[in-house]
C-alpha cells in the first residue's frame, strides 16, 4: 500500500484519467472529489463489506434450507 501525505487542495492522479482531491479536512473527516471516467464503478469501501457479509449470509441460509430439504427428501 502507497500511502501519501496530501494538503487541502492537493490531487494525487492515479493512472491517465482518475484524479482525487482533497477538498476539505475538518477533524478525523477527509473529503475527497474523485474524477474518473462513468465507466470506472466507485463504492464506498464500507458498503461494500456490509453488500459482501449480506450476500455471505444469504448463502449460508440457502445452503442451510437445501440441506433441510433434502433430509426430508430422503425420510
Amino acid at each position: 500500500m502507497l500511502v501519501l501525505a496530501r494538503k487541502k487542495g492537493e490531487t494525487i492522479q492515479i493512472g491517465d484519467n482518475i484524479t482525487l482531491k482533497v477538498i476539505d479536512i475538518s477533524g478525523d473527516t477527509v473529503r475527497l472529489g474523485i474524477d474518473a471516467p462513468k465507466s470506472v464503478e466507485l463504492v464506498r469501501g464500507e458498503l461494500l463489506e456490509q453488500l459482501t457479509d449480506e450476500n455471505k449470509s444469504a448463502v449460508a441460509t440457502d445452503l442451510s434450507s437445501l440441506m433441510q430439504l433434502n433430509n426430508n427428501e430422503e425420510k
